[in-house]
């Protein structure tokens, strides 16, 4: 008996296009970060945060010692090797293939767009230069990290406070980075440069957040589908959410129906929409928000 290979070339074929758009969205992301960092920061010296941070830092030390100038991209490419060996502990290869994507891409624009932006996008005004900076690398970082994507650095520590902690993304790269803002007082001996470094952080973590959905709200699923057994054991298996069936009747057609119910969070919405949509794209769907939810995988249950 011949087996038909359509069905699971077509989900394959899914499956390619889907990695095609994250990757996109992924670079679309390091680029609008890459031009908030050399478009409004570096310019004025104001220290972005983050291994960038660091690797400004090191840049502007290496000016005023009498050594070899240090490039940004530079240091930020030799750092990130080390926190890549990390990633892929934590995390898994996989997901660390999309962080050396981030990593090589932002090191190309970082050494590429500063010889086309050689002044501030926003002149004699470092104020607005930090907030709007601020809010492209927010929006930058974001959409990184909302396709499954890193930029390196302090985003993986980020990831690793989220992923044991009950700390949004935003607020872990806030914690990383104040040091690295601080830091740059030993080169410019200025508080106004850690002020100004500091309302960057802030306004990107806070983009950050709202880019993500960091309120940390989750989402309710009900799946009516009559491929229900494939779509509970793919949600199980691919998103790492335990699922609950519910016996139903269709009050119109009078048949019996069985529906999924999955608890998720907001951020892990595109991936349940994904795994369904592969395997019944005619299946019925109701997502709703809910205020909160306890237990095993989301908040700790508190009195």
């Amino acid at each position: 008996m011949k087996v038909s290979t359509e069905k699971p070339f077509k989900i394959q074929k899914k499956i390619i296009l889907q990695e095609i758009q994250d990757d996109f969205f992924i670079v679309v992301g390091l680029f609008l970060y890459a031009l908030g960092v050399t478009g409004f920061l570096l310019p004025v010296k104001i220290p972005p945060g983050g291994v960038i941070g660091v690797a400004s830092v090191i840049q502007w030390a290496s000016e005023v010692l009498p050594i070899v100038r240090i490039p940004v991209f530079v240091s930020y490419f030799c750092i990130n090797i080390v926190l890549l060996t990390i990633s892929i502990k934590i995390f898994g290869f996989k997901f660390s293939l999309k962080t050396i994507l981030g990593v090589c891409t932002l090191t190309f624009l970082l050494s590429f767009l500063p010889t086309i932006i050689t002044k501030p996008l926003v002149a004699d005004q470092p104020f607005m230069g930090c907030i709007l900076g601020g809010i492209l690398c927010g929006v930058g970082i974001g959409l990184v990290l909302t396709f499954k994507g890193s930029t390196g650095g302090t985003d993986i520590i980020a990831l690793i406070i989220n992923k044991y902690r009950h700390i949004s993304i935003g607020k872990g790269l806030l914690i990383c980075d104040v040091m690295v803002i601080l830091s740059s007082f030993l080169v410019f001996h200025s508080v106004e440069k850690i002020v100004f470094g500091l309302v960057v952080l802030g306004v990107s973590s806070y983009t950050v957040d709202l880019v993500l959905n960091g309120t940390r709200q989750s989402v309710q699923f009900f799946i009516f589908s009559e491929k229900y057994e494939e779509i509970a054991t793919a949600i199980n298996e691919q998103a790492h959410r335990g699922c609950t069936l519910l016996d139903g009747t269709g009050w119109y057609s009078k048949k019996s129906v069985k529906v999924v119910v999955v608890m998720a969070k907001k951020t892990e919405s595109i991936t349940l929409f994904r795994i369904i949509n592969a395997i019944d794209s005619n299946a019925f769907i109701s997502q709703t928000s809910v205020i909160g939810v306890y237990g095993n995988g989301f908040d700790p249950l508190k009195a």
